[in-house]
Formats: structure tokens, C-alpha cells, sequence
């Protein structure tokens, strides 16, 4: 890929979509990880530093101090507006709401947190008319890898087209801090989580079998060039099917 022009594309594509909705301005979520600091950092780049807010949403108790102490140094790199909103004590509200919480697993509490961000940024993008620009790169996009309707509930995804690999090129490109870069990405939604544990492959290789697989390459060939496992290459294509739904809006039943 051409970085210079994904780059200037990206930027043009922020502008032109902002634009078209009437506004100038973006709310980002900033999670400490590096496809924030991407999506924060070309939301800069094509609306000013003083038209994004970034905000910062740990949870008391499980977020790491070092989470937050990374999602401020951006924002200051970046010289932009920062908050930060503990979301623990809406999660607990909400689970002491709901008698059946106690007995909920990981994932759905998962789910509740990120879906709780999400409501946070519509809130201020709402108070302050300006666009939530989500933070999904291509790889999680294709493998269904996020939360519907929480990290997945944006206006627009503006690194939507670069793979996990590429988000890694062009943040070094754009010279975005290396420990946002080197660290294991997390979603941070329970302790110790970490994406590649998560998807049992590494992005290195999960994106070369989905480059493959977007070619129509075979599955034996893909086992071959990649290296992967029957059962890793069987895990990525289960994953891209079962989450169809996630990338597409809500059916409807056709009446007429």
C-alpha cells in the first residue's frame, strides 16, 4: 500500500463526510492503544487540533494506569482537548439494575462496557454537535472483532480500510509515539485480555491469510504460503461468517 496516499485519503475522506453532515468537529475514544491514537491523529490532521476531543474511558479497578497514562500523553502530543470518564460506576448501576447480571459472563459484561463508551461519545457528540469517528481498523472490520452497536457504533471509521499491519506502518509514518505502537493490542474489557490470545493467531499472519482470502486464494494454497494451522485458518473464515451481521445495517423483511 501506498501510506502517502492512504494517508492523504483518509484525511480528505474525515473532511468530506464531516462536511456533508454539517459539521466540523469530532469526538474520538481514546483508549491508550494504537488504533486511536491513528484515528486521533488524522482526525487532527484534517480538522485542527482544536476541533477533537479525545476521551479517555477506564474502568476503576481494571483499566491500567499505564492505559491512561499513554491516552494522555497523546492527547498532549496531539495537543487536543481531554477528558477522562470513569465508566465504573455506570457498569455497576446498570448491573445492580438487572437481577440476572450476577450470573452474566465475561463477554456480556464485556459487551455492557463497551457499549457504555460508546453511549459516553454519543453524548458529548450530541451535546457539541460533532461526528464520533470510531477507531476499527480492516482486520477486526472483517473478523467481526468488536462489539455491535459499542466500539462498533460510529459515524464513520476513517482507518476502516488499513489492516491491523498497516495501521502499525503508517502510525510510525505519522510518528505516533513507538510504545503506542509495540504494545499488545487489548480491548481491555477483562484482565489480561489481549486481542491475538483472543483470536488464537497473530495479526501478522491473520492478515496475510485475510489479503489471501479477499483474492479468492484456496485454502490449501493459503495454508501453504502462510503457514497458519487448519484450525487457525478454519477459526479466521468461521469468524468472517458468523459475523456478516455486524458489517451490515439491520434487515428488514421485504412487504412489497
Amino acid at each position: 500500500m501506498d501510506l502517502e496516499k492512504a494517508q492523504n485519503r483518509i484525511i480528505d475522506f474525515i473532511r468530506n463526510e464531516t462536511g456533508k453532515a454539517g459539521v466540523n468537529e469530532a469526538v474520538v475514544g481514546i483508549s491508550g492503544g494504537i488504533d486511536s491514537a491513528l484515528s486521533a491523529t488524522l482526525a487532527v490532521k484534517a480538522l485542527g487540533k482544536d476541533r477533537v476531543l479525545g476521551i479517555h474511558m477506564p474502568e476503576s479497578g481494571l483499566t491500567p494506569a499505564t492505559e491512561c497514562e499513554d491516552a494522555k500523553t497523546l492527547a498532549d502530543w496531539l495537543g487536543i482537548e481531554y477528558r477522562t470518564i470513569d465508566i465504573s460506576g455506570i457498569v455497576s448501576a446498570f448491573m445492580a439494575a438487572v437481577p440476572e447480571s450476577e450470573s452474566a459472563d465475561r463477554l456480556t459484561r464485556g459487551n455492557l462496557k463497551a457499549r457504555t463508551r460508546m453511549s459516553l461519545l454519543y453524548f458529548h457528540a450530541n451535546q457539541l454537535n460533532r461526528m464520533v469517528l470510531g477507531t476499527g481498523n480492516k482486520s477486526e472490520i472483517l473478523l467481526g472483532y468488536y462489539t455491535k452497536y459499542g466500539d462498533g457504533g460510529v459515524d464513520l471509521e476513517p482507518i476502516g480500510g488499513l489492516y491491523k499491519t498497516e495501521v502499525w506502518e503508517l502510525s510510525r509514518r505519522l510518528g505516533i509515539p513507538e510504545p503506542l505502537i509495540t504494545k499488545k493490542p487489548s480491548a481491555g474489557l477483562w484482565a489480561g485480555q489481549t486481542d491475538e490470545d483472543d483470536l488464537g493467531i497473530s495479526y501478522v499472519k491473520v492478515d496475510e491469510v485475510l489479503k489471501m482470502l479477499e483474492k479468492g486464494v484456496e485454502p490449501e494454497k493459503i495454508l501453504n504460503a502462510s503457514g497458519v494451522s487448519v484450525e487457525q485458518l478454519s477459526s479466521v473464515t468461521r469468524r468472517i461468517e458468523r459475523n456478516e451481521h455486524k458489517r451490515k445495517v439491520p434487515p428488514v423483511p421485504e412487504l412489497y
